[in-house]
């Protein structure tokens, strides 16, 4: 369970404190995008897309939405890509996390490394409900995973604040131009 469904939607003020949001944000249809998903999406990632649209955290974490032009960057679209090459990989032998390696687990990725081409995924277990679901990290180049009890905003305003526990971003002002440290940019900037 995570430990912050209590307050879910309270981590999006103060990632828009450090990170303003663009002015100009597509409508989305939450409805089609659950249907199309087969689940209900948590409510601080609605909030995070109505607040933000889908683009870039601090030049490295993509936030994926519904109805995005680009493949690469819908949500709809990647969950299907994702569950593709992941049951692909795990059909030729890759070990499966142990996170879900029980019951009738699924994975739906909600963001996407630049570069690195790690894809952060919402754990989804059954019954669970989507402010309960927590973040899991699968690196990009290899097999590794890790599991991050909080909502999608959560990480993302660790990753941005410099607080994050994870392996991947504890070395952030490192990775990332400084320029860039506090900067959302919209994915419709860079698709034309």
């Amino acid at each position: 369970m995570l430990a912050d469904h209590e307050n879910h939607d309270g981590f999006v003020a103060p990632l828009v404190r450090l990170c303003p949001p663009p002015e100009d944000v597509r409508t989305v249809r939450w409805a089609a995008t659950e249907e199309s998903l087969g689940t209900p999406l948590p409510a601080d990632y609605k909030r995070l897309v109505e607040t933000y649209g889908g683009g870039v955290f601090a030049g490295t974490i993509w936030l994926l939405e519904p109805d995005c032009p680009d493949p690469l960057y819908d949500l709809v679209a990647q969950t299907a890509e994702r569950d593709e090459i992941l049951a692909g990989l795990w059909a030729v032998g890759e070990e499966k996390p142990a996170e879900i390696e029980e019951g009738d687990v699924r994975l739906v990725p909600w963001g996407y490394v630049e570069g690195a081409g790690h894809f952060l995924y919402w754990l989804v277990r059954p019954g669970a409900e989507p402010e309960e679901w927590e973040v899991v990290l699968n690196e990009g180049r290899g097999p590794l995973w890790e599991a991050h009890p909080v909502s999608c905003s959560r990480f993302l305003l660790d990753v941005v604040a410099g607080t994050t526990t994870s392996f991947y971003f504890t070395d952030i002002d490192e990775q990332v131009d400084p320029e860039d440290r506090y900067r959302f940019r919209p994915t419709s900037g860079f698709l034309h």
